[in-house]
């Protein structure tokens, strides 16, 4: 199947595109403790892992050597006030390294503390492209879930309480100097988070794929994650302990952050948005609700690769749009993921703010391959509930 044929196919091969990566990437099971030998042969030794509560009981298996600070109480969707905690810490520490140490939220937070101390900074002055001025402190990155691809990009997003916005900061500052990639790491996620984590990856690699600045450099990484998922997600949900599982949901992940970078997400990601800052929905489980509604709203314009995505989960292609939400709707249930918005307590009062909210981020609005109105996102909500 050629898949560059739909309205929406990807740039030519000679468009610019700009690739940024880690400078380092260690992957595989058991290599955790590789963080500390990096650390010692840099001569870095005033460390500080940023950390939710559960992984900062287990720094031990980095392996760090030196004076090593924690900052443990990363917060799901973490808020700006969760960051100046973590900023509090890093100015009493001044640390020359900085690990991100858990999912998202973490590996987030860790690249923000990496930066805006030596920058000299707010994080008001650094939010959107490229704003931040110097890093002082070397970034290490290791994910615990497979889900967000942190570990790869130059992103960072926390909530504004005031606004209940996400506030994203991108700079190339901001990248990992190793990123290390240890599926055991995985293998105590609970079934019901590997299967959201596990369908954000898919999401990032779908709306890479079939986003209005798609490229065939990133379509080769997001088109074998989303085959990676559909290949290993069931089976670690079935079977946490499936090591090969896991590495291949790692890497899916990875690829998901690949993607991220010079393409980013669309429309999926920002209807989910408002599920995580107005009601503190977890990003993946957000996302795992509203995948098949956004993948069945592009499908009219993006039919080829809509069927790619599809075939390359093992499900039937369709052209039929109803039978893409089908499909897609019963592939994330089957994992166990929640699909309904009254089963998470979202009033239903508040869809319509919620759909005034997603239709502003217009940085990944304008993006989706199919013009998307407040009101067909309300209707989307309406769907879901």
């Amino acid at each position: 199947m050629n898949v560059h044929r739909s309205p929406i196919a990807s740039a030519s091969l000679a468009a610019p595109i700009a690739i940024q990566r880690p400078r380092v990437i260690e992957f595989g099971a058991g290599v955790a403790g590789l963080a500390g030998r990096w650390a010692a042969e840099h001569g870095l030794s005033r460390i500080l892992v940023i950390a939710d509560a559960f992984n900062a009981a287990r720094v031990d298996v980095l392996e760090l050597k030196g004076e090593v600070r924690v900052f443990g109480t990363v917060k799901p969707e973490p808020d700006v006030a969760n960051l100046d905690a973590a900023l509090a810490l890093a100015v009493e520490v001044a640390p020359d390294l900085v690990i991100g140490f858990g999912g998202g939220s973490a590996m987030d937070l860790a690249k923000l503390v990496a930066v805006l101390p030596s920058s000299g900074q707010t994080l008001a002055e650094v939010v959107g492209p490229e704003k931040v001025r110097a890093r002082g402190a070397r970034l290490m990155q290791v994910p615990t879930t497979s889900g967000t691809g942190s570990e790869a990009g130059t992103r960072a997003l926390v909530t504004d309480p005031a606004t209940q916005n996400k506030l994203a900061v991108q700079s190339l500052h901001m990248l990992a100097d190793i990123a290390i990639i240890d599926p055991a790491l995985t293998l105590t996620v609970p079934p019901a988070v590997t299967a959201a984590t596990g369908v954000d990856a898919l999401a990032h690699c779908v709306e890479a794929f079939t986003s209005r600045k798609a490229h065939p450099l990133i379509d080769m990484y997001a088109l074998e994650g989303v085959s990676l998922v559909g290949r290993f997600l069931a089976r670690a949900v079935e079977n946490g302990a499936d090591v090969e599982a896991r590495a291949g949901l790692s890497l899916a992940s990875l690829y998901g952050g690949f993607c991220l970078g010079p393409v980013n997400t669309t429309a999926g990601h920002a209807v989910a948005y408002p599920l995580g800052t107005r009601h503190h929905i977890a990003h993946g489980a957000a996302n795992a609700l509203i995948f098949p509604h956004t993948l069945a709203f592009n499908a009219p314009v993006a039919a080829e690769k809509t069927a790619a995505i599809l075939s390359a989960l093992g499900l039937e292609p369709s052209p039929h749009q109803e039978e893409v939400f089908g499909a897609a709707y019963g592939y994330c249930a089957k994992l166990g993921c929640e699909m309904r918005l009254s089963a998470l307590h979202v009033p239903r009062a508040d869809l319509p703010e919620m759909a005034r909210e997603a239709h502003a981020i217009r940085r990944l609005l304008d993006n989706n391959p199919r013009d998307i109105s407040r009101e067909e996102i309300l209707a989307l909500y309406e769907k879901a509930y």
